[in-house]
Formats: C-alpha cells, structure tokens, sequence
C-alpha cells in the first residue's frame, strides 16, 4: 500500500483526470486534486460559457464527492509566456506548433510539478491515456513511456517531451484502461463529470477560432494563394537512391530528400486570395475559400516573409509528399537516453507526425548537425515546427521537432 505517498492529481474538470483521481485513492495514495487556471481570455473561444469556469467547479465537485483536498493553482502567466508567446512565434515565422506537446512539458510536468512538491508530493498524476514502465539498465531505474491500452486513445505522442526525471514522478492510473471502462467508474462513484464529453481543441484554452486567435498578434495581410502544377512540384530530387543503404547516403543527398521544398512565386498561378499566410499550415485543405478547382485543394508551402500560399491540387499532388525529414541536433530529444545515438548511427523505428497517425517504419540516420528520418512510406502533410516522434513497438523513445 502507498498510505506515505503524496499524489497531486491534475483535476481538468474532465471525466479522465476525475477517474484517475479515484483510482489513487483506492490504492492507497494520498490524493491532492488541483486545478490549473491557465487562460483568462474568453474572446476568441468558440462557445459561450466560461470554459475554465465551468471546468474548476467540477473538479471541485469532484473532490468534494471523493473527500480529498482540493486547490486551483493560476498559472495564466506562465502559460501565456511559455506556451502562448511561442504559438505566436512559430505561426508568425511560418511554422506549425504543437502546444499540447509544449503545455506537457512546460507546464504541467515542469510549473505543475514544482507546485506540487512544495506541498511535499510524491508525485503528479494525469488522466492522460498512456502508460509507465520500469526497467533496470547498469543497475540503475530507466522510465519507459509506453502507449496507452486504449488504441483510439493512446496519448503517448502529447507526452513525447518528458524526460527521465519527469517521467520519475509522474503516475498515469488510466492508462491500462479502455475509454468506456473509464466511464464506467465515473458513473459507479456517481462523478458529476462521467457524461462529460472530452474537451477540445487546444490544451487549457478549449475550443478556438484559430485565426481570431492568431490576430490578436498577426495582424491580417492579404496575399496570394498560388497553385503548382504537378511537374514542377520537384519530387524526383527527393526521390530516395535505389541500391544505396540509407546510413550510407551522403548529407547532400539526404538533405535532398528531407528538407522542405522552396517555391517560387514565377513557379505557380494566381487562384484567389487570403489574409495571412501565418494563420496557414502544411497539408490544410479547409479555410481556402478557393472554389472551382474539380480537386481539393490543399497547401503545400507557405511563405510567411513574401506572404504567398502554395497549394496543389488532389491529395496525390507530389508537393504533398515528404520520404523524410530532418531535425536540427538542438531540438532532438531522446526519452530513453539510453538508446540515444550517436554521430553515424543509425536504427529502425515506428514514427509519427500527428497524433492518432498510425506509426510507420522508418529508419534514423544521426548526423553531425542532426537526425534524419526516412520513411518507408510517403508521408503526407510534413510541417515545420510539428513533432516526429518513434517508437519501438509501444514504447516512445524519442522526439524531436520538424526543420
């Protein structure tokens, strides 16, 4: 039993994060349920309630129904500074962010986690869908972030980020469990969140118009949107060598073959019209507004410094397939540190770019100025800024931001 063990549980209001809570207290933990207060701003929210309001009185509830000690913690300014201000940065400069990635590092196992120790936690707890592990390498414990028993649930990706000392003190107590089991639980302890439905959209914010998000710092500015025909839409070059081992691919070639295309404006034809190309992204189909084209229409490069959109037509359209990618030695990230490679090596692994995206093989190339990733398969919509994380088997190894 852990009756000595302090466990602070990250109460969001929703039915996952109340459910982990009562599981801690079954087994034994003694459980501290704390709300995160972390957007102030309901002007670009898409409901009309109080998302954050709403959500600190259930979990209260919450609490109150499962007798343990309950507090809310305002981190709006760190959350504005950490994960807000980047969103900013990235989308102004023409790349597309993952602020859950973020939030879960920045935020809730880095702002979240200190909090709680100063109330002498043991450790933190999510309802997040993914599951922790523990195994002994050179005598010493290594964390393991495995995937969540839920296939349609699975969080591991959001959590991709963590480190060894993160992973240490954080507890996951529905991870073996499958979403209606979770209900379940909920309905049986008569929890005011079981017929709750799941939040959306972004982490702490809730469900946003993204460009009226956006434009309270980027402001609108029309351009152009620019189609470009299949031909010159440069695959070939990013073709991957026959009869060559990968790792054995000079970094010309492999640049070639994992960098982003260029386009120019003289390379497309003018279709319409749109108010910023900071509020698009890679692989965007709706929000075009561009009609008439028999195909959809989706993009394949944005410009943000000339302002200009490049779109291709069809989900065929060669500019919307990538064989690989490239992160930049900075912005990789190795969970099992352990496993990390060095300069000339290489691994095969299950990578993704998006969540729910089915892990495909690839195969790791590091070099001295970062790691390579090469796809068995095409990968559709590669953006900048994303994160790529891999796998082996269900376990998340490592991640790294998209070049």
């Amino acid at each position: 039993m852990n009756q000595r063990k302090r466990v602070v549980v990250g109460l969001s209001g929703g039915v996952d994060s109340s459910v982990a809570a009562y599981l801690l207290k079954e087994q034994g933990y003694e459980v501290i349920g704390m709300f995160m207060k972390n957007w102030h701003d309901e002007s670009v929210t898409i409901s009309n309630e109080c998302p954050w309001m709403e959500d600190s009185t259930d979990a209260m509830l919450v609490a109150e129904k499962l007798g343990i000690p309950f507090q809310a913690i305002d981190l709006s300014e760190e959350y504005r500074e950490r994960i807000v201000d980047y969103m900013f940065a990235e989308y102004e400069a023409g790349r597309t962010p993952n602020p859950d990635i973020l939030c879960n590092r920045e935020i809730k196992f880095d702002i979240f986690l200190k909090a709680a120790q100063k109330l002498k936690a043991d450790y933190v707890a999510t309802g997040h869908y993914c599951q922790k592990a523990e195994v002994e390498i050179d005598g010493k414990p290594v964390y393991q972030l495995l995937a969540g028993a839920d296939p349609n649930k699975d969080q591991s990706y959001f959590l991709c980020q963590l480190n060894q000392d993160q992973l240490s003190k954080a507890l996951f107590p529905i991870g073996h469990l499958q979403k209606p089991e979770v209900r379940k639980i909920a309905k049986e302890q008569d929890l005011i969140t079981a017929d709750k439905k799941d939040s959306q959209g972004l982490c702490f914010i809730g469900k946003v118009r993204l460009p009226d998000f956006l434009q309270q710092q980027l402001k609108p500015k029309k351009g152009d949107i620019l189609v470009i025909p299949d031909d010159l839409a440069i695959y070939d070059k990013k073709k991957i060598p026959a009869g060559i081992p990968l790792e054995d691919l000079e970094e010309n070639v492999l640049d070639g073959i994992c960098l982003p295309e260029q386009y120019v404006a003289t390379q497309g034809q003018k279709l319409g019209e749109h108010n910023g190309a900071h509020y698009f992204t890679v692989g965007q189909r709706k929000g075009l507004q561009v009609g008439g084209t028999g195909k959809p229409l989706f993009v394949i490069a944005t410009d943000t410094k000339e302002n200009i959109i490049y779109t291709g037509l069809g989900e065929t359209h060669p500019g919307l397939l990538r064989n690989g990618l490239f992160v930049p030695k900075k912005d990789i990230h190795w969970i099992r540190e352990d496993l990390m490679l060095n300069k000339g090596e290489s691994a095969r692994y299950l990578a993704r770019i998006r969540y729910r995206q089915a892990l495909s093989p690839a195969t790791l190339i590091m070099k001295a100025h970062g790691l390579y990733v090469i796809f068995d398969t095409p990968q559709k919509g590669v953006a900048s800024g994303q994160f790529v994380a891999w796998y082996d088997g269900n376990e998340s190894i490592g991640s790294g931001t998209i070049f």
